[in-house]
């Protein structure tokens, strides 16, 4: 009688190791992360191969001609159950994206916490408003950024005066200086297609000569992209859009003359009101322009740049190649009033930076005036 002799408990445990010479059920599933296991001699014609062995059955028994059943190999263990972790590339791959929207995310929120609002539109310098065809030209700057360029028309018992602004939410709040506005009992503002609103001063801010207006029932303006002047180096290529001496939408060009200017100016309501030769009284270097400042003055720090401003630039943007506000215009020399070969821009003109708006946003919506 020929039988297969086993010992105690041979086949009792399954294997746990997928090398020691099982060979795995055609059913098992295979993972493809384990390597080969170790070659295993061919089984002798008439032996029963056991786990382990490589020769014929306890007791020298030779004649076995069928095999010995043997236990399916253990199941490969199964992908990882959802919400736990990935590896190898893919994982590292989600991880950095994961960390570069957090630090997205994080900065939009900054800037959020900074203006007030979620409506206005900030940028890097970096950052392109120009169409890709029309990138660095002042044609393409200008077609972008115009439409977020409005004239304002004030008038107050002094008399009138004509200045620009900057859209900066699409429901019409704008950004102007506050000699433009202030002591106003009315204002008009017009935009770059043509259309007139009345509008209201928000909150003024005479130390930085910012003010804030709102249109009256504007929706679907064109916003303006705040850039972000701490970038701005000398040499760089800007634009200024305005309305000098009433002709809206007047673009003219040229570069950063200069950075952290002391420029000082009046905060005298009555004093704002005068147009001086048309210009705006401002001092610079020790020296007056435009007229007298009057005794009670402020001093903000200023881009200079010698791209061309008049009376009635006040206010308007200066613009980087890429399309973004860097400053809002706001003391320029005018020669007004001397020999007609004087006459014209000379190239000196100061901007707040943008940064300094960005910074007093909160304030001038809340109603702040000083």
């Amino acid at each position: 009688m020929t039988e297969s002799i086993r010992r105690s408990g041979e086949y009792d445990t399954p294997y746990t190791n997928p090398y020691q010479g099982a060979p795995q059920h055609a059913s098992s599933p295979v993972d493809p992360g384990w390597p080969a296991p170790p070659a295993r001699p061919p089984a002798q014609p008439g032996t029963a191969v056991r786990p382990g062995q490589g020769g014929a059955g306890d007791g020298g028994h030779g004649g076995d001609t069928a095999p010995a059943v043997l236990p399916a190999a253990p199941a490969a263990p199964s992908a990882p159950a959802p919400g736990k972790r990935a590896r190898g590339p893919v994982a590292l791959l989600a991880a950095v994206a994961i960390v570069a929207a957090a630090i997205g995310g994080g900065t939009a929120y900054g800037i959020q916490e900074l203006t007030g609002s979620d409506t206005v539109t900030t940028s890097s310098t970096s950052t392109s408003v120009v169409p890709a065809g029309q990138k660095g030209t002042v044609a393409g700057v200008a077609k972008a950024v115009s439409p977020s360029i409005v004239e304002i028309n004030a008038t107050s018992n002094a008399g009138s005066s004509t200045g620009s602004g900057v859209i900066i939410t699409g429901d019409g709040e704008v950004v102007t200086n506050n000699h433009v506005v202030s002591g106003a009992s009315s204002i008009t503002v017009t935009t770059s297609d043509g259309k007139e609103y009345t509008a209201r001063i928000v909150g003024t801010d005479s130390s930085k000569d910012l003010a804030l207006i709102e249109l009256s029932g504007a929706s679907g303006l064109k916003a303006a992209t705040l850039g972000d002047s701490d970038g701005v180096q000398v040499g760089d290529e800007v634009v200024a859009i305005g309305s000098p001496e009433g002709l809206t939408g007047t673009v003219t060009s040229g570069i950063v003359s200069a950075l952290d200017r002391d420029v000082t100016v009046s905060t005298d309501e009555g004093q704002q009101q005068q147009q001086r030769g048309g210009g705006w009284p401002f001092e610079f270097g020790g020296r007056q322009f435009n007229g007298d400042t009057g005794s009670s003055t402020t001093t903000y720090k200023a881009i200079q740049t010698d791209a061309s401003l008049n009376p009635g630039n006040s206010g308007g943007a200066l613009i980087d190649m890429n399309g973004n506000i860097i400053g809002i215009n706001s003391a320029m020399y005018s020669a007004a009033g001397s020999s007609s070969a004087d006459a014209g821009s000379v190239g000196l003109g100061f901007a707040i930076p943008i940064n300094t708006v960005k910074s007093d946003l909160a304030q001038l919506r809340a109603g702040s005036g000083s």
